[in-house]
């Protein structure tokens, strides 16, 4: 199974910078980065309550669920 993040696709539809989501979540645009790749392992309730605050949206619409058949 795996969890996809889907940062990248809200913040076009909200036509939000990285900088601008940077300044209103106060997380560090290196952090948010990687979180907008997919380069994390995890992420903080508070890290993903201010996200969905700042961008209007719901935890759904950032993370996505894949069954990939894997066990475990």
């Amino acid at each position: 199974m795996s969890i996809i993040l889907r940062l990248d696709r809200v913040m076009a539809d909200r036509k939000m910078s990285l900088n601008e989501l940077s300044e209103r979540v106060g997380v560090s645009n290196v952090n948010l980065s990687k979180l907008k790749t997919g380069k994390v392992s995890a992420i903080r309730f508070s890290t993903l309550n201010a996200i969905c605050k700042a961008l209007g949206c719901q935890p759904g619409d950032i993370l996505e669920f894949i069954d990939d058949g894997e066990n475990g």
